[in-house]
């Protein structure tokens, strides 16, 4: 089966064709880093991360540019609260974003550009689209899109031009008396006391937030690229202007395929800092292993709102540490196992198996439907657990792991834990329990758990033998 993606532009599932055999040119909005990163930002890094994945997996060669907006109202307005540079306070907030990507385990993007260092590219798109008749420069050097001049705009969010001018103007892009048009919208603006600016034939100044995507995806991936992507609150004004922008300059399709995650609700309401319902992934990271919050944002399909609470994020945990702890069970059974070639039942079982590979394949080919995807890999641990035992031989038991750590490692879940190293004197100790439970000495080794736990070490007596874990 072919993948099917639910393209935003023409509002239904297409086939997906990339435009250069084997390869997949995918831009994704990042974050404006004046701050540490929140839930709802990883959302769409944890989502198209998946997506990125998972056509890797499929043989596609995928070049993934993910940019960080790292010149902002907001990031002007914390370096003066502070009294700093800006560049101080992007390049702070960027690193922390890299730290919580890593631990979500979120790839880095092939290029990772910051809109200060394309400033260049980004004259030169406003050059063309001036020259071009797209834009124009107001009387004080701001320049504007001429949005009505670009007739294809409201394709992707289909909204009517004359209806947003007409009485929706919550829909209106901001501006200046000084527009032709209430709906232009701002390329470059001039300076402000105490901001960043950059020189221009029109004026000290610095871009606008739209301008920004369009020059860093025309440099990294070219005039046209596959997939187009981030939050649905970005399809209008940012996806919408960037279309009218890039389609006008370069003269081309600017992306086939778009693709937006839906929001993120806290106890079913919209994320706010003012309503006291906000959470950095930071401060999540401080209750879960941030793994629990990337199986909690794949549990539900990416097109669907997803509700964050206590209790689903408790849910999260609970099944992520089902799939931690079956593949735990297959290395300790490992470590026992019979070196011999499979028999006719571990070969039938191990078919079996690989049935999950084709039902996971099925639902990601499916616009990528990590809910089912998830149900899938939950199946095949069940079926794991059931068929392996310490009667297993070791080819059998790798053939199972391998299964369940191609399914976990393209849904970006690590569920195989480094092992802990204890000092010699804890592991002297656990061999002496053992020894005193085989000779029958419980006294000592009841003594021998307690000294145990007074270390932090917690053992655990199981059907596969002795595990332990930190208290």
């Amino acid at each position: 089966m072919s993948i099917q993606i639910y393209n935003t532009l023409s509002r239904k599932k297409e086939e997906f064709v990339p435009l250069r055999e084997g390869e997949v040119k995918m831009y994704v909005c990042g974050p404006t880093v004046y701050d540490l990163i929140h839930i709802g930002n990883a959302r769409p890094m944890i989502v198209f991360d998946t997506v990125r994945r998972y056509l890797e997996y499929k043989g596609y060669r995928v070049n993934y540019v993910s940019n960080f907006t790292d010149v902002d109202d907001k990031i002007i307005k914390r370096a003066n609260e502070e009294g700093v540079d800006a560049q101080v306070i992007s390049q702070r907030y960027i690193e922390e974003c890299k730290k919580d990507m890593a631990a979500m385990n979120v790839k880095p993007a092939t290029t990772h550009p910051l809109a200060t260092q394309e400033i260049g590219g980004m004259l030169e798109m406003i050059r063309t689209l001036i020259e071009k008749g797209y834009a124009y420069r107001a009387q004080d050097g701001t320049v504007y899109y001429r949005t009505r001049s670009f007739r294809e705009y409201g394709k992707l969010s289909h909204k009517n031009l004359d209806e947003l001018r007409g009485g929706n103007r919550s829909l209106l892009v901001s501006g200046q008396d000084q527009k032709e048009d209430p709906l232009d919208f701002v390329l470059w603006k001039p300076k402000k006391e105490g901001e960043p600016f950059w020189e221009s034939e029109w004026c000290q100044g610095r871009p606008g937030w739209h301008i920004e995507c369009s020059v860093m995806s025309k440099r990294y991936l070219g005039d046209e690229i596959d997939i187009h992507a981030g939050g649905e609150d970005l399809v209008f004004p940012h996806h919408e202007n960037e279309i009218a922008q890039s389609e006008a300059a370069n003269g081309k399709p600017f992306a086939k395929y778009w693709m937006h995650n839906a929001f993120l609700n806290i106890e079913n309401r919209k994320m706010s800092k003012s309503e006291g319902n906000f959470f950095w992934v930071r401060s999540i990271g401080e209750k879960y292993d941030l793994q629990v919050l990337r199986f909690f944002m794949l549990s539900a399909h990416y097109r669907s709102p997803i509700n964050f609470s206590a209790q689903l994020m408790e849910a999260a945990k609970n099944g992520y540490e089902r799939i931690v702890t079956s593949v735990e069970n297959l290395n300790y059974l490992l470590g026992e196992a019979p070196q011999r070639p499979l028999d006719s039942n571990e070969k039938e079982l191990l078919a079996r198996a690989g049935e999950f590979v084709s039902r996971f394949e099925a639902a990601m080919d499916d616009d990528f439907n990590t809910a089912d995807a998830l149900a899938v890999i939950f199946e095949l641990v069940k079926f794991v657990n059931t068929n392996a035992s310490d009667a297993s031989g070791r080819a059998f038991l790798q053939g199972l792991k391998e299964k369940v750590l191609l399914l976990t490692d393209i849904c970006g879940l690590v569920v195989e834990k480094a092992p802990e190293i204890l000092d010699g004197e804890i592991e002297a100790l656990i061999a002496e329990r053992q020894a005193a439970r085989k000779a029958r000495d419980f006294a000592r080794a009841d003594a021998i758990r307690e000294e145990l736990l007074q270390k932090g070490i917690l053992l655990e007596d199981t059907r596969e033998g002795v595990k332990w874990k930190r208290a």
